[in-house]
């Protein structure tokens, strides 16, 4: 230890003698060259305490001289905190420097964000899927917050914010996306803005689904006849019978598939986008069909550590563009989707095979439903009350039984 550091632990000392005679219930500690708090404080967001405990808070202050004077002022601060229950951790993230969220740059408070965004939704490590949600939904419209406010200085945040959000399309999904984003960072900054965010998303939204023209199922069979490499006709093979998004084809457990499991089930591992869940085959037949026992996945980087998920599938987009297949990737998901309407499978169990919620698989596919599509299902509908109507022929057990398979019940 250093003679400087032996005098600022000196006047710590007195500082912390001082502090506990005012009944403040803080004391300054310097942990290496930094200051930092040391009291009861309430849990961290994240934490699984319930009660405040004996905690540190960071000021990313200096061991200095003018240091101790910002850090016993802070501890004052800190302790009416406390004492009227408005402590807020936010304030108070590692390199601040003893500033509030509200005194930091725009760099600083969006790495703060950051660092809140990670903590909040996955407490031991950044899991693949809120690493790619915060890649894809957040950091692109927090880069177009920079540019702004580097273009216009002037501006206040929210100033800021309108313009940022007006750089995306009117009534698309990234004006909502943008919308959402910034509004979390408003929440996270306390900003008090002049106007709700959410009413700038103009008509898009749960009811404004896209119209698509879905390949039929005669299209999607002929299509992997025409893929040249026996691992993209895998790929597209899995997709097209379990519905899956680009990504989970290459983060699966086969094991029930490759050991000849009648019901061909496969289960999405928890690093995906929504986590694990097991799938079933719709159509059961495509599994051998397809091949899909003898797994061949291609030659994908898929360490989490070097590559993200998006990344992941945006091989698959490729793929589909150079073998020139009519119809994008998500396609095969969705018509998967509106195949379980057609078999009868209830929207509950279709949608926790998808790895969705409910609401968001029946006001998404059942507005998918073509004309054909309606057709198939009302066909399918009179062929079942058919069978079941007392004037019908007998019905051989073999019959109802084979029909209940094709259910997948």
């Amino acid at each position: 230890m250093t003679d400087d550091q032996r005098a600022i632990d000196s006047r710590i000392q007195q500082l912390n003698q001082r502090l506990k005679l005012a009944r403040l219930g803080v004391q300054i500690e310097r942990r290496s060259q930094k200051l930092s708090l040391r009291g009861t404080f309430p849990p961290r967001p994240g934490s699984d305490r319930l009660r405040p405990y004996q905690q540190r808070v960071p000021l990313g202050l200096p061991a200095t001289s003018a240091g101790l004077k910002q850090a016993e002022q802070e501890a004052k601060i800190v302790a009416a905190q406390l004492l009227q229950k408005s402590f807020d951790w936010r304030n108070y993230h590692c390199g601040t420097g003893g500033l509030r969220l509200n005194q930091l740059e725009l760099e600083q408070q969006l790495r703060a964000f950051e660092q809140d965004f990670f903590t909040q939704r996955d407490r031991r490590s950044r899991s693949a899927a809120t690493t790619s949600t915060w890649n894809t939904a957040y950091a692109p419209y927090l880069r177009k917050l920079r540019t702004v406010v580097a273009a216009n200085p002037q501006m206040t945040m929210a100033e800021a914010m309108h313009k940022t959000i007006h750089t995306t399309a009117e009534d698309s999904r990234s004006r909502q996306i943008c919308c959402t984003a910034l509004a979390a960072l408003a929440r996270f900054l306390d900003l008090d803005l002049p106007f709700d965010l959410k009413t700038f998303w103009g008509s898009y939204g749960p009811n404004a689904v896209e119209h698509r023209d879905l390949p039929s199922d005669d299209v999607i069979v002929a299509t992997f006849e025409q893929i040249p490499h026996p691992e993209w006709r895998f790929v597209y093979g899995m997709m097209a019978t379990y519905g899956l998004r680009n990504h989970e084809v290459f983060f699966c457990d086969y094991s029930a598939l490759q050991q000849g499991n009648p019901n061909a089930s496969i289960r999405v591992l928890p690093m995906t986008k929504t986590g694990s869940h097991e799938v079933w085959p719709f159509y059961p037949e495509w599994v051998d069909r397809f091949n899909l026992r003898d797994i061949q996945l291609p030659d994908v980087e898929t360490d989490l550590k070097r590559t993200t998920l998006q990344r992941v599938g945006q091989h698959v987009t490729v793929q589909f563009r150079r073998y020139n297949i009519p119809f994008n990737p998500y396609s095969l998901r969705h018509a998967w989707a509106v195949r379980t309407i057609h078999f009868g499978l209830p929207d509950t169990v279709a949608a926790r095979m998808m790895g969705h919620s409910v609401a968001v698989h029946t006001r998404t596919y059942h507005q998918w439903m073509t004309h054909r599509d309606q057709q198939m299902a009302v066909e399918a509908a009179l062929q079942r009350s058919r069978l079941k109507s007392p004037e019908s022929p007998m019905i051989e057990p073999a019959l109802i039984e084979g029909e209940g398979d094709s259910k997948g019940e």
